[in-house]
This record gives C-alpha cells, structure tokens and sequence, in this order.
C-alpha cells in the first residue's frame, strides 16, 4: 500500500524506486501483486505515464487515510514508550515499604503525575509473571536468572537500644557484657541469639539471652523503642528511631554488620516500559548509599574489647 501510494504521488515507478531504495522492477511487481490480490486495475501505465484508473483513484484516497491511521497510532505508542504514564505493579517487603517507600512515594508521584501505583507489601518472595508485577524492591541475593536486578544500595545489621533501657540497665561496654542484658530476637533470622562481633582480623561469636522472641520484625522494633530490650536487626528498620533519640546504636565498628544488598529487580523486557525506568530510576537515586543510615554515631576510638 505504501509502495502504491508513493508511485502515485511520484508519477513513475523509477521515481518511486529511488524514494524507496528498491528497484523498478520490484515497484512494479509490487503494484501488480496488489491489484492481482484485488481483481482489478489500479493504474493504467504507458511508456510515457502513469494514471490512475477510477478504481485506483479511491483506492488511493482510503489507503491514504489508511497509513496515516497507521502513522499516528505508530506515534502515539512511541509517545507512550518515552513518557512515563499508566498502572504501575511494585511488590516489596513490608520493612522497606513502611520505613523507606512510603515515606517517598508521594514525591514519585509528584513527579510522574500520569503513573497510578498498584503497591503489593509483603515478605513472600513472588513470581513477578506470575503476579503480573511490573517491579519489586527485596533484600538479599537474587538468583531468579528470568530476572534483571539493579541493585540501590546495602541493608546491614546493627544493634540498638532505647535510652530508657540503657538508663535502667547500664551500656554494655563489651560483647561479652550482652550476657547480663536482655535480648529482643525474631525468630526468623538464622541463629538468632548468636550474635557476630570483630575479633582482631577474626569473628567471634556472643550467645546472647534471648528474653524476648517474637515472629515480626516490626513488633520486635517497636519492644525494643519501649525499652524491653536490646535489639539486632537490619538498620533499614530503625533510621527514623535513631535520628528522632528513640534507639541508640551500640558497639559501632565492633558488630559485624552482615550487609545485604537492597535491589530493584523486574522480569527481562519490563525496562522497555518507561514507567518502569522512571520507577527503577526513582529509587535507585532515593536510596542510594542507604540514607537509613545516615545519623550521627561517634566510632569508638579502639576496639570495645
């Protein structure tokens, strides 16, 4: 239909062939495909002209109309690939939702008015296809090779108290003193009451008394800025609390900080989709170089052995 069109507006096939980078003679087989495929002349053709039969004439009007539906529908799917618009699926866990993309997610939108957010919290790991999810955020090794992962920044361990129990019970000065005080533990976490502390170039291992087990790291969270306990967990959960005085970091430099990496992952193809670049985009600079952490901690002089 393009080729027809061109012949008609260029009055030969030659003319047509140089527009086209094509030969005449594959022009002209093109036109008479066409009108073999129809049953009917289009052109009427003589050594000096080309013209165009009647039938031709609105054959030509309605595939005129015809490509330019086609190129604007064309460039409206372009438009939508380069500008960042349409339902967006985020799965992530709930102690990055509630204590880091929540508190963003307004700003995103500020910015990108046209994306409608569909946010799915939870700590199960999901089959993005599966769950028709466009992108999540997770913590820890991703292995899913059907996925492509960004990484945005380290989540790592750290142990915390409030003042309230520090005033009350006095501040562990060692490791080794974290036997005498009482532990908040989640029950999830791999050898919960054996706690890693740097040992010269070494590790060394405390066995804490674990007072408290819960099953939720939120609620683990909120005993220890009651005062119940002393808490290790990752310092995702726990930025806002120490910058507000809530929990105080302690052994800084001396606990093993056990990092995991924080990533935006989505299934190969999704970063096509400019809402998920946007998205992708968005956290990555947000979140980069963990602004969870970022309070104000003066490392100890020497090791607390």
């Amino acid at each position: 239909m393009r080729v027809f069109v061109r012949v008609v507006e260029r009055g030969s096939f030659s003319a047509a062939a140089e527009d086209l980078a094509m030969t005449p003679s594959a022009i002209s087989k093109l036109v008479s495909r066409l009108e073999d495929r129809l049953g009917i002349r289009l052109l009427h053709r003589t050594t000096r002209r080309l013209a165009l039969t009647p039938e031709g004439e609105t054959y030509h009007l309605r595939a005129q109309e015809i490509l330019s539906a086609i190129d604007d529908a064309e460039a409206e799917v372009a438009r939508l690939g380069t500008t960042p618009r349409g339902r967006l699926r985020v799965n992530t866990g709930t102690a990055f939702a509630l204590h880091e993309l929540v508190a963003a997610l307004p700003d995103f939108i500020a910015r990108y008015p046209e994306i409608e957010i569909d946010l799915s919290v939870t700590d199960r790991v999901v089959d993005l296809l599966s769950e028709n999810a466009d992108v999540a955020i997770r913590t820890g090794l991703v292995t899913d090779p059907s996925l492509v992962a960004r990484k945005i920044a380290d989540a790592e361990r750290g142990i915390f108290a409030a003042p309230a129990y520090l005033d009350r019970r006095g501040t562990p000065a060692t490791p080794d003193e974290l036997a005498r005080h009482d532990a908040i533990v989640v029950n999830s976490v791999p050898a919960v009451n054996r706690w890693p502390f740097r040992d010269g170039d070494g590790v060394r291992i405390v066995e804490v008394n674990n007072k408290i087990v819960v099953d939720d790291a939120e609620v683990a969270l909120r005993l220890a800025i009651a005062g119940a306990g002393i808490l290790r967990v990752s310092d995702m959960l726990v930025g806002e609390a120490v910058r507000r005085g809530l929990l105080v970091p302690l052994f800084v430099g001396v606990s093993v900080s056990e990092p995991l990496p924080v990533t935006a992952v989505y299934p190969q193809g999704r970063h096509r989709m400019a809402k998920v670049r946007a998205f992708v985009d968005f956290v990555v600079d947000r979140f980069k170089g963990a602004p969870w952490r970022q309070w104000d901690v003066r490392l100890p002089e020497k090791d607390a052995w």
